[in-house]
């Protein structure tokens, strides 16, 4: 089933796929949301409420936000600890088609845009068997994280293209917002529901890679 927002104008096809990674091209939900407990078990705070706090900022807002007496440096060596361990031990899977669909894409044609930090990306599409693209824009390469367009807009002025031609893939609202801040088509995936915004939802990423790629394979 694919779902599209009534009230968005056409837009024209895209010559560029811009992608989020976790919950996009990779169910990491579990690992993250483990993350996130036990740091903030380690400072005594409830998870579920940073957990909640985490999944809309980066990690130094969210630690400004959720303990904003703690020393953000220590606060993120932890968090940088948990998540290295993650990446050599934890279990995710790429979602169905990712691989195909990415492997499929003119490799200048796309980029990953994610929240984390470029080092754990590579070793988790490693472990996963995910094929990666030649520019990752991640959490070090930005003053401002999503919902800002910061991200995406940096992403297209790298890729040398017009943020008009770029796709966005995501699913989360603040990636969605993003998205559309920096004027690109914003596609929804992985989700019983359109994100807000969003000009088409997916409920899979598999259903939606036949018209992700279909533009470029035309160009």
């Amino acid at each position: 089933m694919i779902t599209e927002n009534a009230a968005s104008a056409p837009v024209p096809a895209h010559t560029h796929v811009l992608f989020d990674v976790d919950g996009t091209l990779m169910d990491a939900v579990a690992n993250q949301r483990r993350m996130w407990h036990t740091w903030a078990g380690r400072h005594g705070l409830d998870g579920e409420e940073v957990y909640a706090v985490a999944l809309r900022t980066r990690p130094v807002e969210t630690f400004a936000t959720v303990a904003p007496g703690l020393d953000a440096d220590a606060c993120l060596a932890l968090l940088h600890e948990l998540e290295d361990e993650d990446v050599r031990t934890g279990t995710y899977t790429a979602f169905d088609g990712a691989a195909e669909l990415l492997a499929a894409l003119p490799a200048d044609r796309w980029a990953l845009v994610t929240s984390n930090y470029e080092h754990r990306v590579r070793g988790r599409f490693e472990r996963t068997g995910l094929p990666l693209p030649g520019l990752v824009v991640d959490a070090a390469s930005v003053t401002e994280g999503k919902p800002s367009p910061v991200p995406y807009l940096l992403a297209a002025e790298r890729l040398g293209v017009d943020p008009a031609d770029c796709l966005v893939v995501e699913d989360a609202p603040s990636g969605v917002r993003s998205g559309l801040a920096a004027g690109m088509t914003v596609w929804s995936v992985n989700g019983p529901a359109p994100v807000a915004g969003a000009h088409r939802h997916f409920p899979t990423l598999a259903e939606a890679a036949e018209e992700i790629l279909a533009p470029l394979i035309r160009t």
